[in-house]
C-alpha cells in the first residue's frame, strides 16, 4: 500500500532530519520507467547528501555506500517501497556492511499488502530493529533536554493526527 500513510511517514522524517541534522540519503528506482519520487516528498529532498536513480533493488550502490565506513557501524533508518523488495535488499546489504538497521512499520509500503508483513518478519529474523517512525523520533534524541526538542515536539504534534490515523491503518492490515 502507498496511499497517504507512507507519504506521511517519509515527509515527517525528512522533516525530523532536518531538524536533528540527520544525513538522508534518497534513491529513486529507474525513475524513466517507473516515475520520480512523489510530488509531496520532492520539496523536502532538497538537502539530501544523494539522491540517485537506480536499477539495482538494494539502494546500497556505490553513490550510497561511500559515504559510509563499515570501520565506524552507522545506524541507518529505512522508509520506502516496495517493502519485500528494495527495503529489504537494503536492509540486508547494510546488515552484511555491518551497520545497526531500522526500519519503519509506517513509513514502508508494497503495492501488495500481503508482502510488507512477510518482510517485516524476515527483516526482524535478520537483525533488523522494526519500529514505528516516533519510536525511532524519540530514541534517537534520548532526551528533552536536547535544544532540538520544543523543534521535535512542535513537528510531533503537527503529525499527531496524521500518524494516529497512519497507526490505525497499520493495526488493521
Amino acid at each position: 500500500m502507498y496511499g497517504s500513510q507512507f507519504i506521511t511517514t517519509s515527509q515527517k522524517m525528512l522533516k525530523a532530519a532536518s531538524i536533528l541534522s540527520i544525513p538522508v540519503f534518497v534513491t529513486t528506482q529507474n525513475a524513466a520507467r517507473l516515475g520520480p519520487t512523489c510530488n509531496e516528498l520532492t520539496p523536502l529532498l532538497e538537502k539530501s547528501v544523494e539522491h540517485v536513480d537506480k536499477k539495482a533493488f538494494s539502494m546500497w550502490v556505490p553513490s550510497i555506500s561511500r559515504h559510509f565506513s563499515s570501520e565506524t557501524p552507522s545506524e541507518v533508518v529505512i522508509v520506502g517501497i516496495e517493502s519485500h523488495i528494495c527495503v529489504t535488499q537494503t536492509a540486508i546489504d547494510l546488515i552484511k556492511a555491518g551497520h545497526k538497521v531500522y526500519v519503519l512499520r509506517d513509513g514502508v509500503g508494497s503495492c501488495n499488502k500481503e508482502e510488507v508483513p512477510i518482510a517485516m518478519d524476515r527483516l526482524r529474523a535478520l537483525g533488523v530493529t522494526v519500529t514505528s517512525s516516533e519510536s525511532w523520533i524519540f530514541e534517537c534524541m534520548g532526551d528533552a533536554g536536547i535544544g532540538e526538542f520544543k523543534e521535535m515536539s512542535a513537528l510531533i504534534k503537527e503529525f499527531s493526527g496524521k500518524t494516529k490515523e497512519v497507526m490505525g491503518t497499520l493495526c488493521k492490515i
